[in-house]
Formats: C-alpha cells, structure tokens, sequence
C-alpha cells in the first residue's frame, strides 16, 4: 500500500465515524449530508498539512477537485447522486495515486456487498429494525453511501495493518 501505516492511524480516528454517519444517513434519509462531505474534507485539511509533505499535501487536494467535477459530470448525466460526488470528491485526498487500483476493487467488493445485503434485509424482518428508512422504498435508487464510507473506512484500517 503507497499509504503510510502511521498517515492511515492518524485519519482513521476522525475519519471513520464520518464514515458511519454517511452509510447510516443514506439508508436512512436517502442523502448524504453536506455536513458530514465538509467534516470529511475538512479532516483531511486539517491534519493532512501537518502530518504530509507539503507537495503531496498539494497533489492530495487536487484530487479532490479533479474527483468533485468528474463527479458533477456524472450527476449531471444522471450516473449517480449529488452526495455521492460530493463524499467521493471529500475522500480522494486520502488516498494515494499508488493506491488508486486497489481501492477500485475494494470499493467494487463493497458495493457488491452492500448492495447484496441491503437488498436481502429489506426482504426480511430484519427490515422491521428500521422500518422508516427511506432505502426500504427505493425500486431504482440504491443508497451508495452504503458503499462509499465503508470503503474508505476499510481501506484505512487496512492501511493501519498494511501500509508502508
């Protein structure tokens, strides 16, 4: 992994009840909030100037803006939510160029995931847990929130376990 273990301790505690959050509200409300995309990013600004080589610091913001208008292109197309551009775009920072593959395909595992379960629950009575979540209805619309927070949540506690 081209993240450092000690890089993924420190964001990890910030980051991962943000992550949280984002999969709890999509279900929930069918949104992610824009509190929780400027909570995110604002984690990364933060730390990430003290804990980063300022260049790489640098490089990791403009990730965030090439991710924030290819993800405004595809909402504009009607490819995916508004929140999810936004969550997407507030998460590019933490990750590395170097890491860019790997997260692809745990971020396709987790949506396969995801999607499985969310799906298999909400024909069930487990589904009587949460009975007003707005995700039960949805025929078309998937909560991608789902996927997205646990992805880089997983992807930093395997940066914890993995990283360089």
């Amino acid at each position: 992994m081209a993240l450092s273990a000690a890089t993924a301790l420190w964001f990890l505690p910030f980051v991962l009840p943000i992550c949280l959050y984002v999969a709890f509200t999509d279900m929930a409300q069918m949104r992610i909030t824009n509190q929780a995309v400027v909570a995110l990013a604002l984690v990364f600004i933060v730390l990430g100037v003290f804990i980063l080589p300022f260049e790489t610091y640098l490089w990791r913001l403009s990730g965030l803006v090439i991710v924030l208008v290819v993800g405004m292109v595809l909402n504009f197309a009607g490819a995916l939510g508004a929140g999810d551009a936004k969550f997407a775009a507030a998460a590019a920072p933490y990750i590395p160029i170097g890491d860019l593959r790997f997260v692809l395909a745990l971020f396709t595992a987790v949506l396969l995931a995801a999607a499985i379960a969310h799906r298999g629950i909400k024909r069930t009575p487990l589904r009587q847990l949460a009975p007003h979540w707005e995700s039960w209805a949805q025929t078309k619309k998937f909560p991608m929130g789902l996927a997205l927070g646990p992805t880089l949540a997983i992807y930093l506690i395997l940066a914890v376990q993995f990283g360089n």
